[in-house]
């Protein structure tokens, strides 16, 4: 195995892959795995180059060999100037149309899963939700194997927020509706409080939700109270299950499918192995006429210039710089900066600037070009590769992507993201081999190996897509054998709460 990695010629650092001694492949200083040595004289202000593309300006002067990280790079505000639209390369459609398994309904959209959502409107009726969903063990839905759970998704808002026309309010409303519609979920129980900002009957009237048979919706002060609630709610789910259940899974194209892409718990590997490969997945499945949704827009920050040159008009591009401005000004107001995004976690695995990160996370995207760009959680109607805004906090920004139709999440990691979604399954890869021996219980696929046994970022790219194809068919992922994905509900919080 190589001893350091370099991407590319125009580079003055190369990425450690084993822990370097002194003396060891011309190193002055002990080199932690994963970290940067650097190539050559870097002086003071110069900027360091990674991957063809500044990640950091060196904060002292740096001598050949020495260990490149936080204590001797430093962060500077990017002020880029963009293109758009030159940098377009069009996926060939694929010669196969690929099929898998799942389930039509009535909109049209395709589910890989079928659950039964309870969904709050407010904190207030989240204990009723969970104690409604928690009613229906695995024994009780025995006699309905179509149907894959009843679950709760609570969350801590919907009220002491401002009301419609807030950032906020429209963003949770965006979340509710888009868990609601989402083609995963066969049918729905919303439950409120009654008195809250967040009224249940303001998103069925704004969103044009058709009460019926599989979309009910009641209120804790209407009913009589919490034990009242609960009991009318396993009723009405009880109702439900029969006819739930009876959809079964039929042959769909894999143009029917649209993935989250996702990375979380970050390290040095992440852009060189895992997400170059997520990106190679997605552009299979982009030939095949389906849709990728890369989110985290601070997690493209100093990379968004590569997209934008990819936008499909420059109308499109400039929705994607728009979303850029808005987060700096964000995190300027909120006394932060751009670069507080690397976790201690992301810097321990050699990560340094949030630009070094946007760099590696950008990867996800493949090759084609960028065809929309959305508000969080609003309904990706584009196909092909588009993007999402969000945080960088996982749980928020993948609970924006299912909102906005995605029915898989595929979710890079590094240092050992345990995660998992619902109602959209989640596989997750792991961007080397030592943590996936570590944590095998909790990674889908191995991406180490384009290091540790000399596979291409293709192989490892075609065994993704693969595997998407399998859980959208039903193979339960490794987050799903854990039963992960109750807690992972959170829809981001925009705006003061009062």
């Amino acid at each position: 195995m190589k001893k350091t990695v370099r991407l590319s010629d125009a580079d003055n650092v190369v990425t450690v892959v084993t822990p370097l001694e002194i003396g060891q492949e011309g190193a002055t200083q002990l080199i932690p795995r994963g970290h940067k040595l650097a190539t050559q004289a870097i002086h003071k202000g110069a900027p360091v180059i990674k991957y063809a593309q500044v990640i950091g300006y060196a904060a002292e002067d740096i001598a050949p060999g020495a260990h490149v990280h936080t204590h001797n790079l430093e962060f500077r505000n990017v002020d880029t100037e963009y293109d758009y639209g030159t940098n377009l390369r069009p996926a060939t459609p694929a010669d196969t149309p690929d099929t898998f398994m799942g389930y039509r309904r009535a909109t049209g959209r395709v589910g890989t899963r079928n659950y039964i959502a309870v969904l709050t409107s407010v904190n207030c009726s989240a204990t009723a939700a969970r104690k409604i969903a928690e009613h229906f063990t695995d024994e009780k839905l025995a006699a309905y194997p179509n149907v894959d759970g009843v679950v709760a998704f609570v969350h801590g808002t919907g009220c002491g927020m401002a009301g419609q026309g807030s950032e906020g309010f429209e963003a949770l409303q965006r979340v509710m509706w888009g868990y609601a519609r989402n083609p995963n979920v066969g049918g729905v129980l919303m439950a409120g409080l009654g008195c809250e900002m967040n009224q249940i009957d303001w998103l069925v009237e704004a969103y044009g939700l058709t009460p019926g048979p599989l979309f009910q919706s009641m209120n804790i002060q209407d009913v009589g109270g919490l034990r009242k609630c609960v009991e009318l709610g396993i009723k009405k789910i009880e109702a439900m299950l029969p006819v739930v259940n009876e959809a079964t899974r039929t042959e769909c194209p894999a143009s029917d499918l649209m993935v989250a892409l996702q990375c979380g718990g970050s390290d040095a590997w992440s852009g060189i192995t895992a997400n170059p490969a997520v990106g190679h997945a997605c552009d299979l499945l982009v030939a095949q006429g389906g849709t990728g949704v890369l989110a985290e827009t601070p997690e493209i920050y100093g990379a968004e210039h590569l997209l934008t040159a990819r936008a499909v008009d420059r109308a499109t591009g400039e929705k994607l710089v728009d979303l850029i401005r808005w987060w700096e000004d964000y995190t300027a107001r909120n006394k932060g900066s751009m670069d507080n995004n690397p976790s201690p976690g992301n810097k321990k695995g050699g990560l340094t600037t949030i630009l070094e990160k946007s760099l590696g996370a950008a990867a996800k995207g493949g090759t084609t070009p960028l065809t929309g760009v959305y508000k969080y959680a609003e309904p990706v109607t584009a196909r092909g590769f588009t993007f999402m805004d969000s945080p960088g906090y996982d749980p928020a920004s993948v609970t924006g992507q299912i909102a906005s139709g995605c029915n898989l999440v595929c979710f890079t990691t590094g240092r050992g993201s345990a995660f998992g979604a619902k109602p959209s399954p989640s596989m997750k890869v792991a961007t080397n081999t030592e943590m996936y021996t570590r944590m095998t219980e909790d990674m889908d696929v191995n991406a180490g190996t384009i290091l540790s046994e000399g596979k291409s970022v293709e192989e490892v790219g075609r065994e993704i897509y693969e595997m998407w194809l399998r859980m959208a068919s039903g193979e339960q992922t490794k987050s799903e054998a854990q039963g992960l994905g109750d807690y992972e509900f959170v829809p981001w919080q925009i705006g003061a709460v009062m």
